[in-house]
Parts: structure tokens; C-alpha cells; sequence
């Protein structure tokens, strides 16, 4: 719009999950991309406004419902679709997540309308963005492995996976046995030898609840433990296992209701 300077505003950072080689956040309304390769795959959604873009010499849009998967090595630019510019969140994955044989698929449908997985990217990015979630985040990026493989092999109907209750009840021990130190996921399936998407299945499907919502179960369990006994609030985080005290004090507060000093405060007059 006339008379308005062009916005831009970027975040980026390199979060410790195996196989992210960078998150990049950005607000543009008048830069357009040229063209340009990755020697990674790029994963992207917009949040607002719309991005238009060319690969392999077609041309393509992604509108607010679409995932879209750039594959590596293949060029590619990118500007606005509207006059309001766009805001975006991309993920750039390294080969151990999508394989060179996927590429071709990528080429001929880079833009997936599938409404579940652009919710799971979209919760993917609230968790890389939160240290000491790295578990959830880890697990959210395996199943959203998962579903892209789907998407671009074509399978119409996902092969059945049966239950494995014997598998789910060896990572639950082995999450208990590491409350305070935690674990990551890509650990977890080398120590049980499992695939890590199946290791996240099973165990949600024998328990109902996800690996990283049990871990963080647990370690908030500690955390009420250790105010009972009176330790202080501000010790509490790093003998629980998170990350730091406003990591504490947001599960905390979340699964309890109140803050681990109000819990603290009200616990000691008893």
C-alpha cells in the first residue's frame, strides 16, 4: 500500500532436534525471493497472507490451508500473492528425515492440502520454540515424517499398524528411568530397536497419552514431591528435570492448576 514501508522481520535459530537444520520465521510485504537452491528440504507454512512461487518451471501458490515441501537442489523463488505480503514458518530438514528417492514426488506436488498435518507443523513450531520440549518436539516431527512419506508415495490408505504393548510398556520404563535427565526420541528407538514413528504409536496407543505428556507428567509429579519436602521453588526446576524455572512454572501450572510458588505456599501452612 502506498505511503507504508515494507516489513521485514525474521527469527531463526538452529534447535536441538536430530535432522533440523534450521527454523526460520519471517514477516515480509515486499521482498520477493530469486531464484534459489536449498541443499535441504524445506518445509512451509503461511500463517498469513498467501506466497506464490515457481519450481521446476511451473508455478504454484500456497494458500492458507497448504503445506508445501520444497525438495533440495531443485530452484525456486518466492514473493507475495497479495498486497498485505505474507508471514511465514519453514523447517529445514536434512536428509535423514525425507530421502533423495521422495525429490521427484516433491517436484510434481509440492503443495499439500491436508488440514491435520499443517495443525501438527504448526504445533511442531509452538514446541522448537520452547526449550526443554525437546521430546515433543522430536516426537511431532517423526509423525509429520510419517504423513509427508504418505502424502508422497500416494498411499491412499496407510498400511494398518497393529498394537505393540510389549514395546510401549519397555519405553515407559525406560522413560522412568529417565525423569530428570530425559531422553530423546531417536535414542529411545536405538536402545529398543524400534522405528521411532512406531515406538510414538505404540506407546500412545497402549497409554493414551504421547511419550513427551508422560515424561512431563512425571517430572511435574517430582516437582509437587520436592515443594512438599520443601524445597524452593527455584531449585525445583533443575531437580525435576526441566529446562529452567519458566519451563517448570508453564507445565506446572498447566497440569496443577496454580504455580509451583503458589502450590509451595499454600502446601506449607498444613
Amino acid at each position: 500500500m502506498a505511503g507504508q514501508r515494507p516489513q521485514q522481520e525474521v527469527s531463526a535459530w538452529r534447535p536441538r532436534i536430530p535432522g533440523v537444520v534450521e527454523v526460520f520465521h519471517a514477516h515480509f510485504t515486499a521482498y520477493a525471493y530469486p531464484m534459489h537452491v536449498h541443499d535441504v528440504w524445506t518445509l512451509l507454512i503461511v500463517d498469513d497472507g498467501a506466497v506464490r512461487y515457481d519450481l521446476d518451471r511451473h508455478r504454484h501458490g500456497t494458500p492458507h490451508d497448504t503445506v508445501t515441501l520444497l525438495p533440495p537442489h531443485v530452484p525456486h523463488n518466492g514473493s507475495a500473492a497479495t498486497s498485505r505480503g505474507f508471514r511465514k514458518r519453514v523447517l529445514y530438514l536434512d536428509g535423514t528425515r525425507l530421502g533423495e528417492d521422495l525429490v521427484g514426488a516433491a517436484v510434481d506436488r509440492p503443495d499439500l492440502r491436508d488440514p491435520v498435518l499443517r495443525r501438527r507443523v504448526g504445533h511442531l513450531h509452538t514446541a522448537l520454540a520452547r526449550p526443554g520440549d525437546e521430546l515433543e518436539a522430536e516426537s511431532r516431527l517423526t509423525l509429520i515424517g510419517e504423513r509427508l512419506r504418505d502424502h508422497l508415495r500416494r498411499a491412499v490408505h496407510p498400511a494398518v499398524r497393529s498394537p505393540d504393548p510389549a514395546l510401549a510398556r519397555r519405553l515407559r520404563e525406560l522413560l522412568d528411568a529417565s525423569v530428570v535427565q530425559g531422553i530423546g526420541l531417536e535414542e529411545a528407538a536405538r536402545t529398543l530397536r524400534a522405528h521411532p514413528a512406531h515406538l510414538v504409536r505404540a506407546f500412545s496407543g497402549a497409554y493414551g497419552i504421547a511419550p513427551h505428556q508422560y515424561l512431563t507428567s512425571r517430572r511435574v509429579e517430582r516437582a509437587r514431591r520436592l515443594l512438599l519436602d520443601g524445597v524452593p521453588a527455584g531449585e525445583v526446576a533443575v531437580a525435576a528435570g526441566f529446562f529452567d524455572q519458566s519451563h517448570l512454572t508453564r507445565h506446572f501450572r498447566r497440569s496443577v492448576g496454580v504455580t509451583p510458588g503458589r502450590y509451595a505456599r499454600k502446601s506449607s501452612v498444613r
